[in-house]
């Protein structure tokens, strides 16, 4: 009996996928749980593996397919099966899709719109289409009600593109002056190419400006950039998202920060960071405050008795956000080696499924960049996110005198549907107050 591969569901907030490659060809034998393809969500690129065994008789979802979950993107036979084959998906189809699920099931009947008219064609023609570079606006076609179907995409190919409309006198100026038709509108009757068109059109090219060309780089707005821009502008239309600042005197955490690898420098393999101690007082800060380790799942809130600490880690495709796993229970030095450990997975493209998903919290840390603070955006379903700025010296009062001080902003957005704004600076002055008194952590 057939099986059916899905775009499987890998994380709470994932959505669609998109296909990036294929481990076996069609045709070829498959076994289950064996690497079948890979799939890269905003998230991470994972390898899925083959639901069952036998023969895979066809790819519907090609490479860079991007479609929502529970999309058929394969079909496995068992050997000797007799099955038909399904219209497969391409990739301009399938964004389609992923934006509007219900397209997939309608594409026999969709429609584009020009300027001028509405355009019916099946997805065969679509895809012959496309590989020969023809124009649908070329039609009606032969089909029911003017559809055009694959048949008349050959012929408009074998034929040629159609000659333009333009009057006897215009044709002879244009070949005068060696105008290209191509970018000459016409305005007499159905589009037909008039004298005054062409002497518009002959007036704008003296008159233009000869500048030298401009060179633009372009960059394809798409893979986890173009994933990542989705999800914030989600994050911001879908979330009552608010944020609140404090600066705090870290002053005793930076002789801490001294303390402990003081402490440790004999261990090559960790180097305590500002980074840590927060991410540690954070964690422990939540099991206080049980409120902001908590998502937002339809329409229930789910308060978490774990912490499950996203970092995020800038990379040059794009930020990913690695998460640290029962981090309520890990001591200083365990969240130094498994941060530093995580943030080379990101880097090298090796971090698994279960390290970037699920999270309750997360940490963005910009210190590095020398800014001081900032609004992060939340990273749903997640309830908080902690912004971090750089560590500086500046004069500030402390005990009644004014001093030079380390301090440091920190920047708090939560989502006002699920929390007050009470609790939620509550949460953010006890954090506060451990990062002054970074013993207390310890505690």
């Amino acid at each position: 009996m057939s099986v059916n591969v899905t775009m499987p569901k890998l994380g709470m907030t994932m959505k669609v996928g998109k296909v990036a490659k294929w481990c076996k060809n069609e045709g070829d034998s498959v076994e289950k749980g064996e690497s079948l393809f890979e799939v890269e969500t905003e998230k991470i690129t994972n390898e899925i593996e083959s639901p069952g065994s036998g023969i895979l008789f066809q790819i519907v979802a090609p490479v860079g397919t991007t479609v929502p979950i529970g999309t058929i993107l394969a079909v496995i036979a068992e050997a000797g099966e007799q099955l038909e084959r399904v219209d497969g998906i391409q990739a301009g189809e399938a964004v389609e899709a992923a934006a509007d699920p219900t397209k997939l099931q309608s594409a026999e009947s969709e429609t584009e719109t020009t300027e001028t008219k509405r355009i019916l064609a099946t997805p065969s023609a679509r895809r012959l289409a496309k590989e020969l570079g023809v124009d649908l606006a070329r039609g009606p076609g032969t089909g029911q009600n003017g559809k055009i179907k694959g048949a008349d995409v050959e012929k408009y190919h074998k034929d040629g593109p159609p000659a333009p409309k333009i009057t006897p006198l215009a044709a002879e100026i244009v070949k005068r002056e060696g105008l290209d038709i191509s970018e000459i509108t016409g305005t007499g009757e159905n589009g037909k190419i008039t004298r005054q068109d062409v002497e518009l059109a002959l007036a704008a090219a003296k008159d233009a400006p000869q500048e030298a060309p401009s060179r633009v780089k372009v960059i394809p707005f798409e893979g986890i950039r173009k994933v990542i821009a989705d999800n914030m502008h989600a994050s911001l239309q879908n979330a009552a998202q608010l944020t609140t600042f404090t600066e705090v005197d870290v002053t005793e955490m930076v002789r801490f920060r001294d303390l402990m690898r003081e402490e440790y420098k004999n261990d090559d393999s960790v180097k305590i960071s500002y980074n840590d101690i927060i991410v540690m007082a954070t964690a422990r800060a939540l099991m206080r405050h049980p409120i902001m380790n908590s998502t937002l799942v339809g329409e229930e809130i789910l308060v978490h008795d774990t912490v499950h600490l996203g970092i995020a880690v800038a990379l040059s495709e794009g930020l990913i956000v690695p998460k640290i796993r029962n981090a309520e229970k890990k001591t200083l030095l365990q969240i130094a080696k498994e941060v530093r450990e995580l943030a080379q997975k990101a880097r090298e493209g090796a971090l698994a499924v279960e390290e970037v998903t699920d999270g309750t919290f997360t940490i963005s840390n910009v210190s590095m960049l020398d800014m001081d603070g900032f609004t992060p955006v939340l990273n749903p379903p997640e309830t908080g996110i902690l912004g971090v700025g750089r560590v500086i010296e500046k004069p500030a009062v402390f005990n009644g005198e004014i001093t030079i001080r380390h301090m440091m902003t920190l920047s708090l957005t939560f989502d006002h549907r699920v929390v007050d704004g009470a609790p939620a600076m509550t949460f953010l002055k006890d954090l506060a107050r451990t990062l002054a008194q970074p013993m207390l952590i310890m505690a």
